[in-house]
């Protein structure tokens, strides 16, 4: 997207971060937003803004990282902000999955078979120490540090529900 803040981009009026936000919102008791740059731009969207706080841009993990630290519940779940049309029972699902799993602290979304580690649901306390080991071992891959925990997956049928929209012409595809 050309180094634009993704979140930001309008889709149909609207940015794609009010998208996630509206979406989410029917599914959580709370929202945090990872934001590193534009911090101003998120708040207006009356939620409180974490930061990272791994140095060196470790990407979705530190964000992830960033909200463990800062949530106050035991659990947080993740979504990109440009992925705006995932599933309206995906928290149900993955909190479903996690209490139906002894040993598991994490529940992660699968479609047609691919892992699609950056909507999941975390106990928080649970990951932190293997999330804080792995992101100062310089490593970054979700799905590797979620390959390593006591997890269980959960299979969704629409793949397209998943979909980032990572170029200009995915962004305009998706305009309702």
């Amino acid at each position: 997207m050309g180094g634009a803040d993704k979140g930001l981009l309008p889709l149909g009026g609207a940015p794609l971060i009010a998208h996630v936000l509206a979406r989410l919102a029917r599914q959580v008791d709370s929202i945090v937003i990872s934001a590193n740059r534009n911090r101003e731009r998120y708040a207006a969207f009356g939620y409180p803004i974490t930061v990272d706080t791994i140095g060196g841009f470790a990407g979705p993990l530190a964000g992830v990282h960033a909200a463990i630290l800062d949530a106050t519940s035991r659990y947080i779940v993740t979504v990109p902000c440009d992925a705006p049309h995932f599933p309206a029972d995906l928290v149900a699902r993955l909190a479903t999955s996690l209490g139906a799993t002894p040993d598991a602290h994490a529940a992660i979304a699968r479609t047609a078979g691919r892992v699609q580690p950056v909507f999941a649901l975390y106990d928080r306390l649970a990951v932190l120490a293997s999330l804080e080991a792995y992101l100062h071992a310089g490593q970054r891959r979700a799905d590797a540090w979620q390959a390593t925990l006591a997890r269980t997956v959960v299979d969704f049928d629409d793949s397209a529900a998943f979909r980032n929209l990572n170029t200009p012409e995915e962004l305009a595809a998706a305009a309702p």
